[in-house]
């Protein structure tokens, strides 16, 4: 018996081998061997065969990869526990820019429990993220359609998934998709980067109109306050900047001032950056956060010129400038 468990552990390691070598290949010679590995029974091999022919972007494999997509449905918890097949050939899909819907509706729908240290949980929450993305890019799904699919993604159990129907609902870049986005960040029950991503996909839609919508998630203070400012100082406009630095004067939590001064520099707005050296200058209080946010946007040469000679003979904000420059690198 150990014999028959050594010879089968060969022969998996000789097939992953033998798809990594591939890489060396000409795309036509890497085909029919992809092609045979999508047939395989392990879900991983048939995953790294899967990754191989999205990298090498091998259209003739796209009926393989469906018909291996498929299959692995049937029974999915043991012929494909953690869903590593379903997910590397979804990726596969989506590269090759499959336009029939079908596979990728399938895999919006799929819920996979598997067992678990006192119970059972979900394993195919990236798969419907993957599949959220995948559909935008389908032609013949009207928007509508598209929509009501991403409301259920939008909503889903999964973290990983919440995260790619906002990207989805953003590169469909609408102004339904829009509105969408606006109402899952005003409900302000998810977990900040869930909230923070919709607040930077509304801004990427919409443009600096948005800015005062966004404006009204800096009032708390909080995690999520912080990644509005980020996705406000994203949007690299002057208004973006002059909005920071009016909520600046309000700020009164001390974490939340160094996130208002990180976004501003972030905004990569010249008079941003000369109002932070200012500060620098006349040594006011919140100096030293001034210099942290500088050193952290990756500043020109220039500007770190001018911040090293302004901290010069300054302690607290040599340190300041010390420790940043040290994390930079």
């Amino acid at each position: 018996m150990p014999e028959k468990k050594s010879s089968g552990k060969k022969n998996f390691d000789a097939q992953l081998a033998s798809i990594e070598a591939l890489r060396d290949h000409p795309d036509e010679a890497c085909v029919a061997p992809l092609r045979a590995a999508l047939k395989h029974q392990n879900n991983y091999v048939v995953s790294k065969a899967a990754d191989m022919a999205a990298q090498r972007r091998l259209e003739p494999l796209l009926s393989d990869l469906v018909a291996a997509f498929d299959r692995f449905f049937e029974d999915p918890a043991k012929r494909d526990p953690q869903c590593w097949a379903k997910n590397s050939i979804s990726r596969a899909l989506a590269a090759l820019e499959l336009q029939d819907p079908k596979p990728f509706l399938r895999g919006l729908k799929h819920i996979q429990l598997e067992p678990t240290w006192g119970g059972s949980s979900d394993s195919a929450g990236p798969l419907r993220g993957t599949c959220a993305l995948a559909l935008v890019q389908c032609r013949s799904v009207p928007e509508t359609g598209l929509l009501r699919h991403l409301i259920d993604v939008l909503v889903d159990s999964d973290k990983t998934a919440r995260n790619d129907a906002v990207r989805a609902l953003e590169q469909l870049g609408s102004p339904a998709a829009a509105l969408l986005l606006r109402l899952r960040a005003q409900l302000g029950d998810d977990e900040p980067e869930i909230t923070g991503a919709c607040y930077a996909a509304v801004l990427s839609i919409e443009g600096v109109a948005a800015l005062p919508w966004a404006a009204r998630f800096l009032a708390g203070e909080n995690d999520a306050s912080g990644e509005a400012a980020l996705a406000i100082a994203a949007t690299h406009s002057p208004e973006a900047f002059e909005l920071l630095k009016s909520r600046l004067d309000h700020a009164r939590d001390p974490w939340f001032k160094s996130v208002l001064l990180s976004a501003i520099a972030l905004t990569r707005q010249s008079d941003a950056t000369e109002f932070l050296l200012a500060m620098i200058r006349s040594d006011s209080l919140g100096a030293d956060l001034a210099v942290e946010a500088l050193v952290r946007s990756a500043p020109s040469d220039e500007v770190m010129q001018q911040l090293k000679a302004l901290v010069s003979g300054n302690t607290r904000l040599e340190h300041a400038f010390a420790g940043n420059t040290t994390a930079r690198r």
